[in-house]
């Protein structure tokens, strides 16, 4: 039987530095050749966008390199090697390993001795090595039933974790730093995020809506099923739970069937699996697809969760969905589905109490009778709206929340869906032992076969703003391949790319139409990179539309794939440092006590990425930001901030690494202009900012 097995980075913040997370990415090889190296190509993949669009030569970024290699002579262990590559506006980095990690070599490290490693500043590109077990048993994360393997490497062949690492590190305060990752395979093998296969692959891929699944199937693997109809049904499947939480990548490996396996399926990190390679699509109990189901789950991620109450929810809906998918797809009868759920009307299953898992006899009771539970929750909930309400709704409800889910939010969401009576049933079969009956086909027909509202989303006509202000888009073709995002496979319509100021909130308008003859609930969601950022629901008589505004407020430089309904964005998150200030000067060269100067910053974008920041005007007592500014590569503008000074001196401005400095009153005003960064003499008054673009390298798309 499949569990999940969630996985938690600890991101480490010394005093001063800047919020940031580990952000997954991936890297791949299918390639052949020794079992060590080889001298053979890594095809790598950023966290965000394509591989294409990194920006990890940018001065914000962080990027950190993991390469793992194959130790066919030592099975049960592995050997990684991580390389971060440093930016200028580091000052301090300290990384701590995971606790088995035997670290073999530093380059650029120094150990603490408490576990911890700190970079000496001696390289851009501090490197460790180390070793870590490949095999795991036992129970890990969720319910697992028996002791076998949930990792191993065999010598000939390894499916393994991919390490993890805790990052402690400072910059100044005015630099946002955003983490890139990539992960490969020395030799022949293949990598997502979290999940790793050392050994000769064959690669096979299917893109949906922004939504890449990478099915790769070993050598040593006899798997069961056309890799085509795997992906198929995965695609499938994809369409057909609109919850949000889906993915950029995601990653499954079918794996030899020739190891004494506890679970036939493991779904770890955020989006990677793996199953066995003889699981069959024509089955109830449907692996793949319950697998699937869990990456899908964004609300069991470990930076959610939930509370032990509603701990039984994440595997009832894997298992609950894989049957109903599969019955859906074709893949099998009503009567395989109807006994799968039937299996919870049973002792031991039935004797327990969802609620409290201490009082299961069997472990798999979530899996079992959970699935009964959560499939009927999901009948009533569509008999109680006439079809307009499912599961898919509470579950996306759930998949917005961003903090741990409780035992309240779950009632509150079926309540809100269904009604009281929904809520009075979910607490009977949850919170006793009480178990309800399987319903039969004519009961599936009249609950399932309900139509709802078709309703349509897409961006609206009003400006997107940051920071209050209309924001500017590009088309995409008019970046001249900077590497904005594939569209293959991608049946969303694209609406062009964007450069926003990380920290800044992002306002984007959304229209919503009810297309039907008949009224509905809209569920509004803008997503990130397949997370929902933001949620709106509300209902529409039919034939009605209304806008809303939904936002989101990014925080870490990268490339981010943005969905409103049936439209995309690609949005290049900058922090100020990817702006060039070329020119500093204020006007009128001299003023007296009292009078403002109006300080003129030009600004260029000479990168090879869309550009954005807040430019920050110092002087010795304070320091105040202008107005947000994006700009295409090539691209000028100019910020300008008037200022005011209250007593009279010299007084010394200065604006990314230019400075002036302007005499108020007494003597003859002078600006003189000089590069660096100097130290003020008399803090400025009022600080009142605009911003305008200067000479136009840049076509400015028609219509906007």
């Amino acid at each position: 039987m499949s569990f999940r097995i969630s996985v938690l980075v600890v991101v480490l913040l010394v005093s001063g530095a800047v919020p940031a997370g580990v952000a997954g990415g991936v890297d791949a090889s299918a390639a052949t050749g020794p079992d060590l190296g080889g001298g053979e190509p890594s095809v790598t993949t950023d966290v965000h966008g394509d591989s294409s669009a990194t920006m990890a030569d940018a001065d914000e970024i962080l990027h950190r390199t993991t390469e793992l290699r194959h130790l066919p002579d030592r099975p049960g262990e592995f050997e990684a090697e991580m390389t971060f590559e440093v930016p200028e506006s580091v000052s301090r980095l300290e990384i701590t390993l995971e606790s088995e990690a035997d670290v073999r070599s530093v380059e650029g490290f120094e150990a603490n001795g408490d576990g911890t490693y700190r970079w000496t500043e001696g390289t851009d590109e501090p490197t460790v090595r180390f070793t870590m077990p490949a095999d795991r048993t036992g129970p890990v994360g969720y319910q697992h039933d028996g002791d076998g393997y949930t990792f191993v490497d065999t010598g000939d062949w390894g499916v393994v974790q991919v390490p993890g690492v805790g990052l402690s590190y400072r910059t100044p305060g005015s630099v946002t730093l955003g983490i890139e990752e990539t992960v490969s395979v020395a030799g022949p093998g293949a990598a997502g995020t979290d999940v790793a296969f050392f050994g000769r692959v064959t690669e096979h891929e299917r893109t949906v809506d922004g939504e890449t699944i990478r099915l790769v199937v070993p050598d040593a693997a006899d798997l069961r099923e056309r890799p085509d109809d795997i992906l198929e049904s995965l695609a499938t499947a994809s369409g057909q739970l609109e919850v949000g939480s889906s993915d950029t990548e995601v990653f499954v490996v079918a794996v030899p069937t020739d190891v004494d396996w506890g679970p036939r399926g493991v779904q770890y990190g955020q989006s990677d699996a793996w199953v066995v390679a003889d699981a069959p699509l024509e089955e109830a109990s449907n692996v793949w697809l319950h697998e699937y189901v869990h990456v899908r789950q964004g609300f069991a991620n470990p930076n959610v969760g939930t509370t032990t109450e509603v701990e039984w929810l994440v595997e009832a809906q894997a298992d609950y969905y894989a049957g109903l998918l599969a019955y859906e797809q074709g893949l099998i009868r009503f009567s395989e589905f109807s006994q799968h759920l039937e299996r919870g009307e049973r002792s031991p299953y039935a004797d327990g109490t969802l609620a409290d898992p201490r009082s299961w006899e069997d472990e798999r009771t979530d899996y079992v009778k959970g699935a009964l539970v959560a499939g009927e929750l999901d009948r009533r909930l569509r008999l109680a709206s006439d079809g307009d309400r499912t599961l898919a709704d509470v579950f996306r409800q759930l998949n917005a929340q961003h903090e741990r889910v409780s035992e309240t939010d779950l009632l509150t969401a079926l309540e809100e869906a269904g009604g009281e009576a929904v809520r009075d049933a979910a607490e009977r079969y949850t919170r006793t032992p009480e178990t309800p009956d399987a319903w039969n086909r004519f009961e599936h027909g009249a609950a399932f076969e309900l139509s709802r509202a078709t309703i349509a989303y897409e961006l609206g006509s009003a400006p997107i703003e940051v920071a209050d202000r209309p924001w500017e888009r590009w088309d995409r073709d008019e970046l001249d391949g900077v590497g904005a995002g594939s569209t293959a496979g991608d049946t969303r319509t694209d609406r062009g790319v964007m450069a926003v100021p990380a920290g800044e909130t992002v306002a984007v308008p959304v229209a919503i139409d009810n297309v039907d003859d008949r009224a509905g609930t809209a569920d509004a969601t803008l997503q990130v990179d397949g997370g929902i950022v933001d949620y709106e629901r509300l209902r529409l008589e039919a034939g009605d539309g209304a806008t809303e505004t939904l936002s989101w407020t990014p925080t870490e430089p990268g490339v981010y794939d943005v969905s409103i309904g049936s439209d995309r964005l690609t949005v290049f998150v900058r922090s100020t440092s990817s702006l060039t200030v070329t020119e500093l000067r204020v006007e009128p060269d001299g003023v007296d006590p009292g009078e403002s100067v109006t300080a003129t910053a030009t600004v260029t974008n000479d990168g090879t990425y869309p550009a954005a920041g807040r430019l920050e005007f110092r002087t010795a007592a304070e320091t105040a930001a202008g107005p947000p500014i994006a700009l295409a590569p090539g691209e000028d503008g100019t910020v300008e901030a008037r200022l005011a000074f209250d007593d009279e001196g010299r007084y010394e401005l200065t604006a990314g690494g230019q400075s002036v400095t302007v005499t108020v009153g007494g003597l003859l005003g002078t600006v003189e202009s000089m590069p660096g960064f100097g130290v003020g003499i008399v803090a400025a008054g009022l600080v009142l900012a605009t911003v305008v673009l200067g000479r136009r390298r840049w076509r400015e798309p028609p219509g906007r």
